[in-house]
């Protein structure tokens, strides 16, 4: 019952980081008026905002214009809801001190991250306001779980250095190959990793960026000079590192 109660308390965050991922990109309020209608814009009754359940009874249609909804919202409250629960079994096989405390701080990143990831992906932004939070997120969880003045130093090189070096792609390419959100997201992925962590995720963000380029573009759906959003594959190569980068680097290395 633990694990169904954190998993719906994650669904409930999503609906919320769902607000976030449509309110942001337009410079509204996140937190000022009721949600609304995307399509006809009135305003949604309590029914309608029920975590995953609403877009099943509603069968995928607005209650009011009756057009379809996008499956976003269902999507990002189900992952939301499957973070919660992973990040709460992560924190608990880690330790019992401040387990609590650190598994709160790894939410806000990972939420910070979800919008991030859905926002870039359909807008090609990435909103300074989850930056924030992301590295608000990332120095608690840091300074957390850790009292190791050497380990913290080397966390705050790693977040400068994976910055540099997008910065140097931002400005080799003037912008076309790399955007500026890119680079301050890179300032908190590289501090939430560390060095080793930090390599690889940054390996996984180019080569799965580079796979999907490929083939979107072997398929008809994009061109050489259309402009693909970075961000999410940051966020996918940051999440897999950091759960799976220490088994990933000795598996490559074992190879040598």
């Amino acid at each position: 019952m633990v694990y169904v109660f954190i998993f719906v308390l994650g669904c409930i965050v999503g609906s919320f980081l769902n607000v976030l991922i449509d309110r942001l990109p337009q410079a509204e309020n996140p937190f000022v008026g009721r949600s609304h209608c995307d399509h006809c814009k009135k305003t949604l009754r309590v029914v309608d905002l029920i975590p995953l359940l609403s877009f099943v009874m509603l069968k995928g249609k607005s209650s009011c214009c009756h057009k379809p909804l996008s499956w976003r919202m269902p999507l990002v409250e189900l992952t939301t809801g499957i973070i919660f629960v992973y990040t709460w079994l992560y924190s608990l096989q880690l330790s019992t001190v401040y387990y609590e405390l650190r598994t709160l701080f790894l939410l806000i990143i990972f939420c910070s991250f979800l919008v991030i990831f859905f926002v870039d992906f359909k807008h090609h932004i990435i909103p300074d306001e989850m930056i924030i939070s992301s590295i608000f997120g990332v120095l608690l969880y840091t300074f957390s779980s850790s009292f190791s003045y050497v380990l913290i130093y080397e966390n705050f090189l790693s977040g400068a250095g994976a910055a540099m070096f997008l910065l140097l792609i931002f400005l080799f390419t003037k912008g076309k190959g790399m955007g500026f959100g890119d680079v301050k997201l890179a300032l908190a992925l590289g501090l939430f990793l560390g060095p080793e962590k930090a390599v690889v995720g940054m390996y996984l963000a180019f080569l799965t960026g580079a796979i999907v380029s490929l083939i979107l573009i072997l398929i008809g759906r994009k061109k050489l000079k259309h402009k693909i959003a970075f961000g999410p594959f940051l966020i996918v190569g940051t999440i897999i590192s950091f759960f799976y980068g220490g088994i990933l680097s000795t598996w490559y290395f074992s190879f040598f």
